[in-house]
């Protein structure tokens, strides 16, 4: 795994105290499904590290997980007014779906993409993200450091950010 973070300078951000954070598919079986790729926390674990950091913060957090693309999808929506920022790991929706590339964009919030591997050492299919253009960064292969570090991202209305990796 070789962590990399990238700031795309061309979205703008804003200090953001209400943070959204999102979980796509497959998320669920954190800790099970290839502890070797994704690591050994759960799900459990990682949204109660992902809690504790965002309060010690000061920020608000509201955390979601789900396997389905329209799922998520609503969320955004129905988050909107509410949220200044989102962190999501789409899962494989990274690398097909236009659909949760358009609503990230649709909602108007900054977003960073986060994921607990290293998508660019993957499997070429796993390279390819849609989502990545239309969030503020992509931060890959940290394990919860990835989500943290988005938090701080949004937190910090990504002045100073994390260079290309």
């Amino acid at each position: 795994m070789s962590p990399q973070s990238t700031v795309n300078p061309a979205r703008p951000t804003r200090h953001a105290s209400r943070i959204l954070v999102l979980h796509g598919p497959n998320l669920n079986l954190l800790g099970e499904r290839e502890p070797q790729v994704y690591g050994r926390m759960t799900l459990e674990e990682l949204n109660r590290a992902i809690a504790e950091f965002a309060a010690n913060q000061g920020v608000e957090v509201r955390i979601f997980q789900s396997n389905h693309e329209g799922t998520l999808i609503d969320l955004l929506h129905e988050h909107r007014r509410w949220a200044e920022g989102i962190v999501i790991n789409p899962g494989a929706l990274t690398h097909y779906s236009y659909a949760l590339r358009d609503a990230i964009a649709a909602v108007g919030i900054p977003a960073v993409e986060v994921h607990l591997s290293d998508i660019h050492s993957r499997e070429p299919f796993r390279q390819v993200s849609v989502i990545k253009d239309v969030c503020i960064a992509q931060l890959v292969g940290k394990g919860l450091g990835s989500y943290l570090e988005g938090i701080e991202l949004l937190l910090k209305g990504a002045k100073g950010a994390a260079g290309a990796g």
